[in-house]
């Protein structure tokens, strides 16, 4: 079973994807951390008990990975054209404790396992050898945490829940087949009309914002 662990708001830079988050939900994200394995850096925000919002992008400050980038973010004028087109909360990280048989089950499209860092943390990542979004972010990416789970609960809180996930798709029924087969539990609403695109209905201190 697959369960949504995090939503990922892909940017060009960090100061952008912070930027359109507090002006989306009035909050100013804390800073998470690099991943040295893929030269990236993010931004978090709680938002439950083991869930939360990353901004990711590109770490200028840390080499180039020999592999392909995750979360698409290799290739830097796709990443700028889907943020200047909207499409900035990019999709979902789905958590599960059988990450493997997962894999062998649908490696062509979540990719293989690679174990990831954070400072004092480490997990286990499906990444594809491109480095792209499955199905260009109509599914998620996979994981496990491992025995330490989810580390939402002791970022900070700062009063943000997440109430909805909604992805707008061209074919919602192929989709959410898609889900199902995956074994995706609480799967997002998904409604007709171009896309890939996500939208993520969150309630804040300020009341209820819609990120996009």
């Amino acid at each position: 079973m697959l369960t949504l662990d995090h939503l990922a708001v892909v940017a060009p830079n960090l100061a952008e994807g912070v930027a359109h988050v507090r002006d989306c939900l009035g909050l100013s994200m804390p800073e998470g951390g690099r991943h040295r394995e893929m030269g990236t850096r993010n931004h978090l925000l709680r938002l439950g008990a083991a869930t939360f919002l990353e901004v990711i992008a590109v770490d200028p400050e840390t080499p180039v990975p020999a592999r392909a980038r995750w979360f698409g973010l290799g290739d830097a004028a796709q990443v700028r054209a889907d943020w200047d087109l909207g499409r900035r909360l990019r999709g979902f990280v789905a958590r599960t404790d059988d990450l493997d048989g997962v894999l062998a089950a649908h490696g062509d499209l979540l990719g293989q396992a690679a174990t990831m860092t954070r400072g004092a943390l480490a997990w286990r990542f499906g990444v594809r050898p491109d480095g792209a979004w499955p199905a260009d972010g109509a599914a998620p990416y996979v994981m496990d945490w491992g025995p330490r789970g989810s580390p939402a609960a002791s970022m900070p809180d700062l009063g943000a829940r997440l109430e909805a996930v909604v992805l707008t798709h061209p074919d919602p029924d192929a989709v959410a087949q898609l889900h199902a087969a995956l074994g995706l539990a609480d799967p997002p609403t998904i409604v007709d009309g171009p896309g890939p695109r996500w939208s993520a209905r969150i309630t804040t201190p300020s009341g209820t914002r819609t990120l996009t």
